[in-house]
């Protein structure tokens, strides 16, 4: 049996990288996922997909009447929704004297504000389910902060405390909350913009490389499924050894 045979799951941020390959993943572990982005899903192929199915959403998180009107619809059709993965994001690298406040106000809108009302919204469902799962993308920068990334550590450092304020407030309903911190992934945006500039810091992580976006998603379904029934509150880190 696959590990999320009929169970219903919103991904966000599913256009690219490590939410295109969660929403792969959930699919073919028998989810129907509902993956959204704020640009198209043009590489989704339904044949693809063997055990369940993806479902495109063309949204924009921050917009939250919109966001509302999707879960409500989604609820209508499923009756039920039983994962939330929270990838969505924005990134910014800039020394403290060059911060655009403008970005970095959009940030806390998208990394922070918008997480926390689609945690709020998909909760409400899950509480009279009495079960679910909800996963924060946050980012090993949340947990140690790093050099030139002040306003991006800062809105991970905020999803990680919603993560655990969130897991206290929702566990007497039996739903895990749990975040997520990568170290550097080599998603495509890294990979055809950044990898010049992060070479050297590559030498610091003890594997020697960076993460594949595949092996983010395959920590996603671990605790978007039952096997993980019993963790909630927790940040795990999966960043090749570099915190160490």
């Amino acid at each position: 049996m696959r590990l999320l045979e009929k169970k219903v799951a919103i991904v966000t941020g599913a256009g690219a990288g490590i939410g295109k390959a969660t929403a792969m993943l959930f699919a073919k572990e028998g989810a129907t996922v509902y993956a959204a982005d704020i640009k198209g899903l043009e590489w989704i192929d339904s044949k693809t997909f063997e055990g369940g199915c993806i479902k495109p959403i063309q949204l924009d998180i921050c917009d939250f009447a919109a966001v509302k009107s999707t879960i409500v619809s989604i609820k209508k059709e499923h009756g039920h929704i039983d994962v939330l993965a929270n990838i969505a994001g924005l990134i910014s690298y800039e020394l403290m004297p060059m911060i655009n406040y403008d970005f970095f106000r959009k940030m806390i809108e998208v990394n922070v504000v918008a997480l926390i009302n689609f945690m709020t919204l998909v909760s409400r469902i899950m509480q009279r389910q009495h079960s679910g799962s909800i996963i924060n993308m946050a980012s090993m920068v949340g947990l140690k902060g790093a050099s030139g990334q002040l306003s991006y550590s800062a809105t991970k450092g905020a999803v990680i405390a919603a993560t655990k304020s969130a897991a206290k407030e929702l566990a007497d309903y039996k739903i895990c909350v749990n975040a997520i911190a990568p170290g550097m992934v080599g998603s495509e945006r890294f990979k055809s913009v950044l990898e010049e500039k992060f070479a050297q810091k590559i030498n610091d992580i003890p594997f020697g490389r960076l993460a594949e976006p595949e092996e983010i998603a395959h920590l996603c379904l671990f605790l978007a499924s039952d096997n993980s029934a019993y963790i909630t509150g927790q940040v795990i880190g999966i960043d090749g050894g570099a915190i160490i």
